[in-house]
């Protein structure tokens, strides 16, 4: 099962380290990849990180934990909440947290709760691929790849990928919006687009989407893509290449 991409939010030092070296120690499906001191901080690493769940101390100064909903016009992350107020437990829930801890934190109680959230995330990757695979079905058209990057799985549509990378048995996806590193080689990602004839290979690294091609240089053996993306051209794959991009 992938691991849950988290961040920590409270004003008080030791409470985070604390509840670190127990995520640390107790449940390693977690990858802390933030600690925050507030809610305003937390919000810019969430656009930043987009994390799977959030643990939100509910007393900090200036913005409560639960007011966190407010910076977002949809919540994408899971929230447990972890405070010494029991009286903020309806609360917590009312606003979809996952689940609820009190301080001192219980390892078991943090457990069951990391748990909550990861079978969760089975469940809509689950659903996410089911929805994919009858898509592609009924169009007869693949329209998405599913990408893992960094233990997580994203949906990519085909329309957006601009170009795909080959970084020894790593590709990068760069597409119009961000890029993904998938630990598959480039002739898988061929293999996979090798139905929709907008995709060349242009060099042993380069797979491109034709419709992003600004312009080439014959004489540096270069191909601008949108974004500013410069993509290399083989010699070998050159008469290929200008054969493509003028059917």
């Amino acid at each position: 099962m992938n691991k849950l991409r988290a961040i920590l939010v409270d004003d008080e030092e030791s409470a985070r380290d604390v509840l670190q070296n127990l995520l640390l120690r107790f449940c390693p499906e977690v990858e802390l990849i933030s600690k925050c001191e507030n809610v305003v901080q937390a919000v810019e690493v969430i656009n930043r990180e987009k994390p799977d769940l959030v643990f939100l101390d509910i007393e900090m100064p200036n913005y409560a934990g639960f007011e966190i909903v407010s910076f977002f016009k949809e919540i994408n992350f899971d929230i447990i909440f972890v405070t010494a107020y029991d009286q903020h437990a309806v609360r917590a829930f009312e606003i979809a947290a996952i689940d609820y801890l009190l301080k001192p934190v219980d390892i078991g109680r943090l457990k069951l709760a990391v748990d909550r959230v990861q079978q969760k995330h089975a469940i809509e990757q689950q659903a996410e691929r089911l929805s994919l695979l009858s898509n592609t079905l009924e169009s007869k058209e693949l329209k998405n790849i599913v990408v893992t990057d960094k233990g997580q799985q994203h949906i990519i549509a085909i329309e957006n990928i601009m170009a795909i990378e080959a970084q020894e048995s790593y590709c990068t996806i760069h597409t119009t919006g961000k890029n993904y590193v998938a630990s598959k080689n480039l002739k898988h990602f061929e293999t996979v687009l090798e139905s929709l004839p907008k995709f060349i290979r242009v060099h042993k690294s380069w797979l491109i989407n034709k419709k992003f091609i600004q312009h080439y240089s014959k004489s540096e053996l270069s191909i601008q893509l949108s974004n500013g993306l410069v993509a290399k051209l083989s010699k070998y794959k050159k008469a290929e290449f200008e054969a493509a991009i003028t059917s």
